[in-house]
C-alpha cells in the first residue's frame, strides 16, 4: 500500500484536512485550511479564481503529494502519493472536463479499464451491459447501456462519468463546476441524482462558481479567499450576498484597485461589429452585442459561461446556426478564421500556443500578420527584424531582441508579442480572450497600457475574462454572461466586482 493510516475510533467523518499548506516556488497557495465533510453531506466549496479551491481538491484527489498538514479518511491519517492511491482509500473526482471517450458505448465507459472477463478469458460483454444497466437504472436513469456516449447530451454523459466514480467503490466523490455547461433541466436532473448519493451515505464536495447551484443543493458551505479558508456555515444560514461578501472581503468593495470601476461608455461612437441574436445551436443562446470604434467591451463569467465559444463564434471559427453578424453596417457570414481576419477581425485566444511558433524568433511571431503587405515575391527577414525591434521598444518586450526564440520569453513577454502583430496595422476588431491570466502584476500593466493604446487609437475592443478585476480594470461597458446566454448589462455608472459575481 503507498500510503499510511493510522487507526482512529468512532464514527469519524469520511474526510478531514487539519492545518494543511502548499507552496509552489515559495508563493503559498494554502495556508492552514480545515476542511471536514461527514457521509451523507454535500458540502459546498466556492471562491474566486486562485482562491484555493482546485489546489485543496488536488491534494484529497492525490495529485500533489508534497503539502504540510494533515489529512484523515474515515479517521485514518492518510498521506496519498497518486490519484490511484486516492481512489484505493474510496475518494473519486468527475472533472469539469470530462474524460468520457466519445466512440465507445455507454456500458464501456461505466467499465473502462476494469472490464470483467469469463473463464475463457475473454470481456465479458453480456455482464457490462447488464451491470451498467443496473448501475444507470439505481440513480433514476433510464439510458441503453448500449448507446454510444457521444450521442448522449453533455449532462447525460456526465451522470455516466458519475456513475463510473460511483462503481469504483468511492465514498467521497468531488464534483468540479458540475453544472456549468448543464441546462436547467439537466441541472435539476443532477441534483435528483445527488440527493440519491446522499441518502446512499456518500459524501460530496460540490465545487462551483454558480452560487445559486451551490446554495440549493449543499448541506454545508466552505468559502476560500487568498488561499484560506474564511467561513464555514450550513447553506440554509447563508445567502448569495453573503456568500459573495466573505469571497472578496467584508468591507473591501471599492477599497483597492480592481475591486470597483466607473464605466464610461459613449453611444454616440460608431458600432463597428454587432452580434444580433446568435447561437450556435449548443452553447450559445441569444446573444446580442455591439462593439463600438475607440471602446473596450468587457464580457465576464464563471468558466464554462460561454466566453470562449463566443470569441470563437465572432472570429469564424464557430459557425452559427442562428442570428447574424453585421461589420460596419454590412451583414456578414464569416465561414473560416481567413474570412474574419480579411474583414479586420484580430483574435488573441487565452492559450497563446494557440498562435504563436514558439521555436521561431520574435520577429517572425510579429510579422506574421501583415507578410502580404512587406512582402511580393521574396521575404524580407531584415524589414520583418526591424518592425519587431520597433514593436519591441514600444511595448516594452524583455529582452527586446527580436532574434530571439519566443520560447525563451516568459508568459508576459510571449503575450506582448501576440499583441505586437496588430499594432503595425491595425484591425477594426480586437478579440482579446483572458489577456492578463497567469502574469505577474508588472505584466499586466503593460498589457493593460497596451490594449488601452490600441482602444485609443480607435480599436473596437471586446475583453473575455473571468477575473473581475481584469473587466473592471479595462471595460468602458460591461456584459455578463450565464450559461451561454446574456445575464446583466452595464453601461454606465458604478460598477463593483460584487455586482459582476452577483450577475454571473
Amino acid at each position: 500500500m503507498m500510503y499510511q493510516t493510522i487507526g482512529g475510533g468512532g464514527k469519524p467523518p469520511l474526510l478531514q484536512l487539519t492545518k494543511v499548506s502548499k507552496s509552489f516556488g515559495g508563493i503559498v497557495a494554502l495556508k492552514d485550511v480545515d476542511f471536514t465533510l461527514h457521509s451523507g453531506e454535500i458540502h459546498g466549496l466556492v471562491g474566486e479564481n486562485g482562491a484555493g479551491k482546485s489546489t485543496t481538491m488536488k491534494i484529497i484527489a492525490g495529485v500533489y503529494s508534497d503539502y504540510e498538514g494533515e489529512m484523515r479518511v474515515d479517521g485514518k491519517l492518510v498521506h496519498f502519493r497518486s490519484a490511484r492511491d486516492a481512489l484505493a482509500a474510496g475518494i473519486g473526482m468527475v472533472h469539469q472536463e470530462l474524460s468520457t471517450i466519445p466512440d465507445l458505448t455507454v456500458a464501456e465507459n461505466v467499465f473502462l479499464g476494469h472490464q470483467p472477463l469469463t473463464r475463457f478469458g475473454t470481456i465479458d460483454w453480456a455482464q457490462i451491459n447488464r451491470e451498467a444497466a443496473r448501475l444507470i437504472s439505481s440513480l433514476g436513469l433510464d439510458i441503453d447501456p448500449k448507446t454510444t456516449m457521444g450521442s448522449l447530451p453533455v449532462g447525460l454523459q456526465q451522470l455516466v462519468e458519475l456513475s463510473r466514480v460511483l462503481f469504483s467503490g468511492a465514498k467521497t466523490v468531488i464534483l468540479d463546476e458540475p453544472t456549468s455547461a448543464l441546462s436547467p433541466p439537466e441541472v435539476k436532473r443532477l441534483f435528483d441524482v445527488l440527493r440519491k448519493i446522499k441518502a446512499e451515505g456518500r459524501g460530496i464536495v460540490f465545487i462551483s462558481h454558480f452560487l445559486d447551484d451551490v446554495l440549493e443543493i449543499s448541506d454545508t458551505v466552505t468559502i476560500f479567499r487568498n488561499g484560506k479558508k474564511v467561513a464555514t456555515e450550513p447553506a440554509a444560514s447563508l445567502t448569495k450576498d453573503a456568500v459573495i461578501s466573505h469571497m472578496i472581503g467584508r468591507g473591501s468593495i471599492g477599497m483597492h484597485m480592481g475591486e470597483s470601476a466607473e464605466l464610461i461608455s459613449e453611444d454616440t461612437r460608431p458600432i463597428v461589429l454587432a452580434a444580433d441574436a446568435i447561437g450556435d445551436g449548443k452553447t450559445l443562446h441569444n446573444i446580442s452585442l455591439k462593439l463600438r470604434a475607440g471602446e473596450i467591451t468587457g464580457v465576464y463569467g464563471f468558466m464554462g459561461c460561454g466566453q470562449v465559444e463566443l470569441a470563437r463564434a465572432l472570429f469564424g471559427k464557430i459557425r452559427l446556426k442562428r442570428g447574424h453578424l453585421v461589420l460596419n453596417g454590412v451583414q456578414r457570414d464569416f465561414k473560416s478564421t481567413s474570412a474574419a481576419r480579411k474583414g479586420g477581425i484580430a483574435f488573441v485566444p487565452e492559450n497563446r500556443r494557440m498562435m504563436l511558433f514558439r521555436t521561431e524568433p520574435v520577429y517572425k511571431n510579429v510579422s506574421i500578420a501583415i507578410l502580404g503587405r512587406i512582402h511580393r515575391l521574396f521575404l524580407k527577414p531584415g524589414q520583418e527584424r526591424k518592425i519587431a525591434a520597433t514593436r519591441a521598444v514600444d511595448l516594452q518586450i524583455r529582452p527586446p531582441s527580436p532574434n530571439m526564440p519566443l520560447g525563451s520569453l516568459s508568459g508576459g513577454n510571449q503575450q506582448k508579442v501576440a499583441l505586437a502583430k496588430w499594432l503595425t496595422h491595425l484591425p477594426k476588431v480586437l478579440i482579446l480572450s483572458e489577456p492578463t491570466r497567469g502574469m505577474d502584476v508588472g505584466a499586466k500593466e503593460d498589457v493593460i497600457r497596451i490594449v488601452k493604446d490600441l482602444r485609443d487609437r480607435g480599436v473596437a475592443i471586446l475583453v473575455l475574462s473571468t477575473e473581475p478585476e481584469t473587466i473592471l480594470t479595462l471595460a468602458n461597458r460591461v456584459t455578463v454572461l450565464r450559461k451561454g446566454m446574456v445575464a446583466k448589462e452595464f453601461n454606465s455608472g458604478t460598477l463593483f466586482k460584487a455586482d459582476l459575481l452577483a450577475a454571473a
